[in-house]
């Protein structure tokens, strides 16, 4: 059962629409037979779809540094729920126990993760597909911005081929599947 790290909001302010995205990339998660890595929180966009892969009938991993347990107020429900100490240790916890990435709306976390595991792969440091869920069109000013990047010479192509970016959740699904399944998926694991 491949596991999909999903990185999103854990914030409670934000358009409802989200959380009925968050839900509908979990309930889509477990209809395909996947687990579900995330940052272990039960709030916002992060507990809507921990809640949905479990209602599926698939297992969740949620990583906690000690410190947010009580202000992310930590998904007790998780099939395993790890309390760690520092986010980097968080970070690390959460992509050994993936198998690909998957990047929903969310804020300046959400942002870090993003560029680091976009990072880490184009470095080639890992082969795991990572997909940048574009819905609603959240993410137009930051792919603008990185496009102005990519023309002023400062990020290559090989860096933008190593990033999906998608405007709906089945598309995510199928990209992460289709890469999974593919015999060179380009670079060390």
């Amino acid at each position: 059962m491949p596991a999909i790290c999903v990185y999103c909001a854990s914030v409670p302010t934000i358009d409802p629409a989200y959380l009925d995205l968050a839900a509908q990339v979990g309930r889509l998660i477990a209809a395909r037979g996947h687990s579900l890595v995330s940052g272990g929180g039960r709030a916002s966009m992060m507990g809507a779809v921990a809640n949905a892969v479990r209602i599926g009938g698939s297992s969740t991993v949620g990583v906690i540094p000690r410190s947010l347990v009580d202000s992310e107020i930590a998904d007790q429900a998780s099939t395993e729920l790890h309390i760690v100490e520092t986010m980097r240790e968080r970070k690390a916890l959460m992509e050994a126990r993936a198998d690909a990435f998957l990047v929903l709306p969310g804020g300046i976390g959400t942002m870090e993760e993003l560029f680091e595991i976009w990072t880490s792969r184009y470095l080639l440091m890992h082969r795991k597909p990572v997909v940048l869920l574009n819905a609603f069109d959240f993410y137009a000013p930051l792919l603008a911005l990185v496009e102005h990047l990519r023309s002023a010479g400062f990020v290559r192509r090989e860096a933008m081929a190593a990033l999906h970016v998608v405007t709906d959740a089945g598309t995510a699904l199928d990209v992460i599947e289709a890469e999974l399944i593919s015999p060179d998926r380009g670079g060390r694991r």
